[in-house]
């Protein structure tokens, strides 16, 4: 099992790139009054039908033909449910793919969210041909990230330039501290 909630987002925007997604949308809602911790990664890739939604979190299942087996969602559907929460998927063929964990923010058994600021620049820089938004709520505070206008405003400058590399690992953690009211 994944021992952080960043590797299982790394895992899903995978699952999204694989599929053709060009825009994937990653949202962390923590809110503290309700106890809840909300993961969405939504994307416009290929999308799946009904009978493939209903087997995706049977480890037995995998549309992937280099291995037999597809852990990722039910690792992360037995987190959530371990944490009170659960896992949703919605999809359409064509039109994309929504996952949406849920978890009992305080619960004991709930993985810490890991290194974030890292993970979402390692997916910006390393999917030069896809946009991110990444999307952070604390209670009432929200970050959020949108590589389409970082892109027009670099024009022909790549994200993978290290002086942007530098600006978005800062950006990033700043603002989610920031959020946190670190």
């Amino acid at each position: 099992m994944l021992r952080e909630l960043a590797l299982h987002i790394l895992d899903l925007v995978e699952n999204s790139l694989n599929a053709g997604a060009t825009l994937v949308t990653i949202e962390v809602i923590e809110d503290e009054k309700k106890d809840q911790l909300v993961i969405r990664v939504s994307d416009n890739g290929r999308g799946m039908d009904a009978e493939t939604v209903q087997r995706a979190t049977d480890p037995f299942f995998t549309t992937r033909t280099t291995r037999r087996v597809g852990l990722g969602l039910p690792f992360l559907k037995q987190a959530t449910e371990l944490c009170n929460g659960n896992l949703k998927i919605d999809s359409c063929l064509g039109k994309g793919t929504t996952v949406t964990a849920t978890f009992q923010h305080s619960h004991i058994n709930r993985m810490p969210l890991g290194d974030l600021p890292n993970t979402i620049l390692t997916l910006v820089v390393g999917n030069p041909q896809a946009d991110f938004v990444y999307r952070h709520v604390y209670n009432e505070r929200v970050f959020e990230f949108d590589t389409r206008p970082l892109k027009a405003t670099l024009d022909d400058v790549p994200l993978s330039e290290p002086s942007v590399i530098e600006y978005l690992r800062r950006e990033i953690a700043d603002s989610l501290a920031q959020i946190y009211g670190l």
